[in-house]
């Protein structure tokens, strides 16, 4: 399956993205107090996160177990030389549910991080990818 995109200059520090569906994000890379947009940095993170997430939920569901709702909080270690990849990636789920197990939870995040998630896939193997996680009854 071929992804594509197409990408345009805004400025040195800005660009726009879309999709062949004609949806929009633009990108910069500004200085945290002239930031408006997400970093390509901080999509990588958000893309990980995500794309477990729904494989998380989709488990949950499948074991027909009560579903709510589902938050995270991520985190990225960045090494301090070029290429600045992610050398650590922490994510933690808050889900809620009246009756998912800590043990299921546990596995259904596992298998998504390592296993489901194309995202999570395509980082580089030596990268740290930990999770924790908090069910809210």
């Amino acid at each position: 399956m071929e992804v594509k995109v197409s990408m345009s200059y805004l400025d040195d520090e800005k660009y726009s993205v879309k999709n062949i569906s004609g949806n929009e994000l633009v990108v910069d890379m500004y200085a945290r107090d002239k930031k408006k947009n997400l970093s390509p940095m901080e999509l990588l993170l958000s893309a990980v996160t995500t794309c477990a997430a729904v494989e998380v939920v989709s488990m949950i569901k499948k074991r027909r177990r009560d579903f709510k709702d589902l938050k995270a909080e991520s985190s990225g270690v960045r090494a301090g030389s070029h290429p600045m990849y992610y050398k650590e990636i922490h994510v933690k789920y808050i889900i809620y549910s009246k009756d998912l197990q800590e043990k299921e939870a546990d596995r259904f995040i596992n298998l998504a991080l390592s296993k489901y998630c194309s995202v999570g896939s395509s980082i580089r193997k030596d990268t740290q990818i930990e999770h924790s996680f908090e069910i809210v009854r």
